[in-house]
């Protein structure tokens, strides 16, 4: 089978949309631009189906250039027979390529390689015979000159040589790695001396599960645990385990085991226990580790999703608070567009208490710049913070000013960037985690974007999976959130501009530049006149860049400027200019869908053009809602089981979903608790960013350990949470080894670091 062929049974797809698209991508056109512009050609492959082929065309690829090479090596060789290129081509993962190259794998020299030069190779092979006596065999063998003084020096060279041999048999180990993989169990105990009581990996000191059936998160926990020197595993078969591995090893070799000599018994265990068992062992563990961080690195991708894609709050001139105590909050003020107005740092907290003086510095910034909006980060003496910004808020009421909590993950990360200190020399270090807060709450894309997505902090175990498979996946999840929501090309930053596909860093500088020296953009088309963008770029890019107020009203719409042609045609069809079409649902609806039909307009391009003319400009996201906490509950202390409080959603990850309720600490939701019905995905209730009524079901102050339900409450029947989109985002990730039984749900809880 071919990749194309492949490719095209992995995706459900046909063969010649996998070929097109194929040479799409190899043409340089980027997932975002074939998702929404080139639906004819890819027979409306959507963007989780693109990166998928991306993803798995790279590593067919990377197979099929190593089984060439492996094909050339053998061919030198000599070792080439018809059944072993066969059986080659017919290699459908890494793993069973390398198990047929094996036996014929330049190795060093062994002991198996002396025993053989010593002349023992024929009573090897005499050894495998049934009925052989070792002993008198071997007695045939001595060879002082090369070492072989003895029968007994001749069976241990005769011994090296089989298990050199009886193990490098491709189908054996094909067949021994499915059975150690759907019937082993990790047996996991702590190292010696490292059994503390207090380690936050006391639960696998005693552990054992069916290795299949491992979670990502426990699988993580347990690979952590063992890199740090505290906990030791091994992968064993169960003492019931109706196939003993040296029994399908004798099997097959057409060797009875029954009939063999005790001798070639014991030889058979330990091909077993000293070479296939620890070889397997070391493959099985790295393709559990490989499970588990792509697990991780798709909980965190959609975490992420949903963070990018979380509503703004819109223009509007906005206070930005990061919260402190000894150091002060520090208070920045940015105009509708996100520009710096003024700066300040006000000490209304413990031990300064300049309560008033406080709230007199921020009357007087927010009348200045007629403040609308008041973002506080969600660290550090947040809640006394926002108690701050009610307070302000009444007292200016005619400013109509709302407060909001906003995550501040990443905030700091930002404040000590080079980008920062590009963006704002002449500030302190300090003062600009306020304007990031603030903008973050305008619109959180353009400011995310800025920051490395791992800083983020809404990852499952991000330092133990792939680090280059997890930015890979991360830049791909932003570069779709940005392109899927478009970015304005008069304001956008160079961060948001080099994401936009077609654009890179280099051509993000030059469109700033050009837009310093020439002022703004006024139509798509001049964007040629950009040094180094050149048609190919302006291709993948110029449906994705908004101009608002230019002289083409498409131009600040999705459609792309190839199918401008195709709106005239439809203008002229319903008898109107094709301004007149924007936002026009009752004449669009009159459009012969049939008669526009053309080589070059397809039914799907002629479907998104009146679906973008319906609503020009849209943006894609839900709209903007925040959350209520409860002014009543500000500390653990003041929790009760049995309490209904909103909160939201701060990181789902396999097991269940963390919610913050305002109490300076998350409490979990675990998975069983996510619904009334079974749940074997929290992704599917909820989402990062949601807003959601939970019940607290018990609380350990001592621990700072939250339970919570989502679950309808047993004396109403009525559910405790419908899940809605917000602005809020998230916090750090998960740090410790979770478990995901029933006695685990509590200490689950102790994952997120309180504020």
């Amino acid at each position: 089978m071919s990749i194309t062929q492949q490719l095209a049974t992995e995706l459900g797809a046909r063969t010649n949309q996998i070929e097109a698209t194929i040479a799409l991508m190899d043409g340089g056109a980027t997932v975002p631009f074939i998702a929404r512009y080139r639906k004819e050609i890819t027979g409306g492959l959507d963007d989780t189906q693109l990166r998928t082929l991306h993803q798995r065309l790279a590593y067919l690829r990377d197979l099929e250039q190593r089984r060439q090479s492996i094909l050339e090596q053998l061919k030198s060789q000599g070792n080439l027979t018809p059944e072993l290129e066969s059986a080659l081509r017919d290699a459908d993962n890494k793993a069973r390529l390398e198990d047929l190259y094996l036996p014929f794998k330049p190795k060093r020299r062994n002991k198996a390689q002396e025993a053989r030069e010593a002349g023992l190779q024929p009573l090897a092979d005499k050894l495998l015979q049934p009925g052989s006596d070792p002993q008198k065999l071997a007695l045939g063998y001595i060879n002082t000159e090369c070492g072989i003084n003895d029968p007994e020096a001749a069976l241990e060279g005769a011994r090296f040589i089989l298990l050199e041999q009886l193990t490098e048999s491709a189908d054996l180990i094909g067949q021994l790695r499915t059975l150690l993989w759907k019937q082993g169990e990790l047996q996991v105990r702590a190292a010696r001396g490292k059994a503390d009581p207090d380690s936050k990996f006391r639960d696998y000191f005693e552990y054992s599960e069916a290795l299949a059936k491992i979670p990502s998160h426990r699988a993580l926990a347990i690979l952590r645990g063992n890199q740090e020197g505290i906990l030791k595993y091994s992968l064993q078969l169960p003492e019931n385990t109706r196939q003993n591995p040296p029994e399908l090893i004798a099997n097959h070799w057409r060797l009875r085991l029954a009939s063999c000599s005790p001798w070639l018994q014991a030889t058979l265990g330990l091909c077993w226990d000293k070479k296939l068992r620890p070889q397997l062992e070391t493959d099985l563990i790295r393709q559990l580790q490989e499970q588990a961080s792509d697990a991780a690195i798709s909980v965190f991708g959609r975490n992420l999703r949903d963070l990018l894609l979380a509503p703004p709050a819109g223009a509007r001139a906005t206070l930005g608070l990061d919260p402190g105590l000894r150091t002060g909050v520090k208070v920045a003020v940015v105009d509708p567009t996100g520009k710096l107005l003024e700066c300040a740092t006000i000490y209304p907290h413990v031990p300064h208490k300049r309560w008033r003086e406080s709230l007199d510095t921020l009357s007087t910034l927010c009348r200045r710049h007629k403040v609308s909006l008041i973002a506080v980060g969600n660290g550090t003496a947040s809640r006394e913070t926002e108690q701050l910004a009610k307070e302000l808020a009444t007292r200016e009421k005619d400013l109509q000013m709302q407060t909001l909590l906003v995550s501040e993950a990443g905030a700091s990360v930002y404040s000590a960037s080079a980008l920062a200190a590009e963006e704002f020399p002449e500030l302190d270090v300090s003062l600009r985690s306020g304007i990031s807060i603030a903008r973050r709450l305008q619109d959180p894309l353009p400011e995310l974007v800025k920051i490395d997505p791992r800083s983020i902090g809404v990852g499952q175990y991000q330092h133990d999976v792939d680090q280059t498979a997890l930015a890979q996946s991360l830049d791909s999840v932003v570069e779709d959130c940005v392109n899927h929501v478009g970015v304005d090309l008069n304001t956008a930053s160079r961060e948001l501009l080099a994401r936009v596909a077609g654009l890179n860093r280099t051509t993000a500088d030059n469109i700033v530049q050009y837009r310093e020296q020439n002022g703004r953009f006024e139509d798509r088309q001049q964007l040629l006149k950009v040094p180094r963008l050149g048609p190919k770029a302006f291709e993948q890019c110029a449906g994705f860049l908004r101009i608002r107020d230019g002289r083409n009203p498409l131009d600040n719409s999705a459609v792309h400027p190839e199918s401008y042609a195709l709106v005239r045609r439809i203008a002229q069809q319903l008898g109107c200019k094709p301004d007149q079409l924007l936002g026009n649902t009752e004449l669009l609806r009159k459009v012969d869908v049939e008669a526009l039909i053309t080589p070059e307009y397809g039914r799907y391009t002629i479907a998104d053009v009146l679906r973008e003319l319906e609503k020009p400009g849209r943006d894609p996201r839900p709209a903007f809602r925040s959350v209520n906490f409860d002014d009543q509950v500000q500390t653990l202390n003041d929790l009760e089981p049995g309490m209904q409080l909103e909160g939201v959603v701060t990181n789902v990850t396999n097991f269940g979903a963390f919610v913050d309720i305002g109490v300076h600490q998350d409490g979990l939701v675990h998975i069983s608790q996510l619904a009334d019905r079974f749940v074997s995905d929290p992704h599917q209730v909820v989402q990062s960013g949601a807003i959601v009524l939970v019940r607290v079901v018990e609380v350990d102050v001592a621990r700072r350990r939250i339970a919570l339900s989502m679950k309808s409450a047993p004396e109403t029947g009525q559910t405790a949470a419908a899940p809605e989109r917000s602005v809020r985002q998230s916090k750090p990730e998960p740090q410790q080894p979770v478990e995901g039984s029933l006695a685990d749900k509590l200490r689950a809880a102790g994952l997120v670091k309180g504020r």
